[in-house]
């Protein structure tokens, strides 16, 4: 999922533990853990659960999985995976990560029995070596995806995307990390053709599964950008585990985005609910021309924002389109929402340049 498996490998490395990486998110994965799963489950749970299957028949014997708390059923997945696999008959151990606000020991407690003997202090020095590396990989995802619109070579673009995640994955040190980062960073950069803009643009909000899985979100960031649309996404992934709330990669601080939700929205919901809100106020001060909301079916805290953002809309003169995702939900169903929602931006866009 997003830029996870590049800094969970270097993670595992550097503790010296076997790891086993099922493959991609696919069809195949969604089918088999759609098959198992609760029906009204939300589709993160079954696809992630589809993954832990394909680990599990690939000879793992124990599954890594991210905790968490509040309204959000995310911070159960791992519980209820746990029960449904032995069900199934597999046999595995399951160590929940939980975020370092509950507690440091429930942070590194579950790495500690992966590595026994290893200390506190050289534990915490590899989780952020790790992690220097997904934030890396974030600002390349980043710099492509608001780049995308402005290069006329689209092949050439994935290609460098391609070569730049290798060499941040093949970094060893902070400056090696740092080095392949600026590199590939000015190299994207050099990409862009000045005379070329874009003819929309668009920020995406919503779950964060969905925004950082193209899977399960039918890549609309690549089909998006091949039609020229300038994008913005809400989250990322190393911002999203991190702590802090600074928001590196995005750009926001997390406290300034809640404080444009509160009018609309004044406590947490539970997952993005309050930031959904928040961003699509941003988006719509930043003079964007629409939001495209993301969220998987039963999704409570996205649910909220869903009911929510017409309010927002109507007070921001903004245009959003809300995609809500399951396992049913078709490629084809998707894109053609997608064509109709440029074609109502495009009008609207050209209808207010007539005006003034």
């Amino acid at each position: 999922m997003g830029s996870l498996q590049i800094m969970l490998e270097d993670l595992f490395r550097r503790l010296e533990v076997d790891y086993v990486f099922p493959p991609r998110s696919s069809s195949q994965a969604l089918s088999l853990g759609a098959a198992i799963s609760p029906e009204l489950a939300c589709l993160p749970l079954k696809i992630t659960l589809g993954n832990m299957i394909q680990g599990l028949r690939a000879g793992a014997d124990t599954i890594v999985m991210m905790g968490g708390w509040g309204p959000c059923r995310f911070g159960y997945y791992s519980q209820i995976q746990k029960i449904v696999l032995k069900r199934a008959g597999y046999k595995f151990k399951m160590l929940t990560v939980e975020p370092p606000s509950r507690g440091l020991s429930h942070f590194t407690s579950p790495f500690k029995f992966l590595a026994p003997g290893i200390s506190t202090r050289a534990l915490w020095n590899i989780v952020r070596r790790s992690f220097q590396k997904g934030r890396a990989v974030d600002l390349i995802e980043k710099a492509c995806l608001q780049n995308h619109c402005y290069v006329t070579e689209k092949n050439k673009l994935a290609q460098l995307k391609k070569q730049t995640l290798y060499l941040i994955d093949r970094a060893e040190s902070k400056n090696e990390i740092n080095e392949a980062l600026r590199v590939g960073l000015k190299t994207i950069d050099s990409l862009k053709t000045e005379d070329k803009q874009p003819v929309l643009k668009i920020g995406i909000v919503g779950e964060f599964y969905l925004l950082l899985e193209p899977f399960v979100n039918f890549d609309i960031e690549n089909y998006l950008g091949s039609k020229g649309v300038y994008l913005e996404r809400s989250v990322y992934m190393s911002d999203w585990i991190s702590p802090s709330g600074k928001n590196v990669v995005g750009g926001h601080r997390q406290k300034e985005i809640e404080k444009l939700a509160d009018p609309f929205l004044s406590q947490w919901v539970g997952g993005e609910g309050q930031v959904t809100i928040g961003h699509t106020i941003s988006f719509a001060k930043r003079d964007f021309d629409g939001v495209i909301h993301l969220l998987p079916f039963t999704c409570m805290p996205e649910l909220i924002a869903q009911s929510i953002l017409p309010a927002v809309q109507r007070q921001y003169d903004i245009p959003i389109l809300t995609l809500v995702v399951d396992e049913q939900t078709g490629r084809a169903g998707v894109v053609t929402r997608l064509e109709a929602f440029i074609d109502l931006l495009l009008a609207r866009k050209n209808e207010m340049l007539l005006r003034n």
